[in-house]
């Protein structure tokens, strides 16, 4: 480990969001120098969702322009880094390929050391970067493509308490919303429709709250969705505002109450390690919803845990969170090679099983 100031340029194109960003570590804090998000979600809305050829291509034309803006945002050139970050996976291959050539590409020119980084690992060290937090600390990462509860001991250790099964929350989300004829990213679609209807008109379940442990699953709850959507559909004809605003209503409180319950259980296990400096952070796309944050922060209050939410630009897809991951590495000496392969698939705890299935925003890790 050093002490000496260290700038790392991160890049990331896992799912459909093309990034480039610089990061300093200096006196022991980091500090965002630019940061770059080049989205696609114009290219993807005729569809319901990303398609796979559709975001490589995006990237390959993107990455560059990215690289570019970042550099000139934060005033530096390839010779005042001292090193490349990059997303080798998990996620959609061809965006993750084309982040890990343009990496190397740079790296081999400039004679950069390049470090490969676990997409998940990015999201779950974020805390650290945003509020300086100690290890080991909870960690829910929530979004569209992933779902696990990880205790974060080290930069390079995580152990996974429970995950989801299925469908990631941000994908039943996303499904939710198509399935209602609102628009995408579903997520803040749906959000907003709940706020007008009565969470309580609609008995959707709980899923695997009647069993232990802390995974998770989404998938059933959708089907309930359709089912009853098809109900009133057969009844009436079709959906009113308030229809609408009642199954999204219903919909979000189920995976909020789902979410709580097993932070709840999480935090269990967590705090039996009796941590110096408890704390939980939660991280990925759905922690932008404000009534399923609202319900994490009252289980942390009530267990006496410190509740940490990066900002949402850093919670969502991001190269800031993979340059800082970068910066946790290269400390450890933690460098890779140019021989450096794309995982579609990449689990960050080795000694648990592989979770199932792989969701439409990227492979389950």
């Amino acid at each position: 480990m050093t002490d000496e100031a260290i700038t790392l340029l991160g890049l990331e194109s896992s799912c459909d969001d093309t990034a480039a960003a610089v990061v300093r570590l200096s006196d022991g804090r980091g500090a965002i120098l630019s940061s770059v998000v080049a989205g696609q979600a114009d290219l993807h809305a005729a569809f319901g969702g990303v398609v796979p050829e559709i975001a490589a291509r995006a990237h390959v034309e993107k990455i560059d322009l990215c690289v570019e803006e970042a550099l000139a945002r934060a005033g530096l050139g390839l010779g005042d880094l001292d090193g490349i970050a990059v997303t080798a996976g998990p996620g959609l291959i061809g965006g993750v390929l084309a982040g890990v050539m343009c990496a190397k590409g740079i790296a081999a020119a400039a004679g950069l050391p390049i470090l490969g980084i676990n997409h998940l690992a990015g999201h779950a060290l974020t805390p650290r970067l945003t509020d300086d937090l100690a290890f080991p600390y909870l960690m829910l990462l929530v979004s569209g493509g992933h779902c696990q509860f990880l205790i974060v001991e080290g930069a390079d250790r995580f152990r996974r308490l429970g995950g989801t099964i299925d469908d990631a929350p941000g994908e039943a989300f996303d499904k939710t919303a198509k399935l209602l004829g609102l628009p995408q990213p579903g997520g803040p679609a749906v959000e907003a429709e709940a706020a007008h209807g009565d969470p309580a008109r609609f008995a959707f379940p709980r899923p695997l709250l009647d069993r232990p442990g802390c995974d998770l699953s989404f998938s059933g709850l959708k089907t309930a969705l359709l089912r009853a959507r098809d109900g009133i559909v057969a009844e009436k004809g079709g959906l009113t505002r308030t229809d609408r605003a009642d199954l999204c209503a219903g919909f979000q409180a189920a995976v909020a109450e789902v979410l709580a319950e097993k932070s709840r259980r999480a935090l269990e296990e967590y705090l039996s390690l009796a941590p110096a400096a408890p704390a939980f952070a939660v991280a990925g796309g759905v922690a932008a919803n404000a009534a399923i944050r609202e319900r994490l922060r009252s289980v942390c209050a009530r267990a006496g845990v410190r509740f940490v939410a990066p900002p949402l630009a850093l919670c969502t897809d991001n190269a800031a969170m993979i340059a800082w991951a970068g910066i946790e590495r290269f400390r450890l000496g933690l460098i890779d090679g140019l021989d450096l392969v794309a995982r579609p698939r990449w689990p960050l705890d080795l000694g648990q099983p592989a979770l199932i299935g792989g969701g439409k925003k990227g492979a389950k890790a």
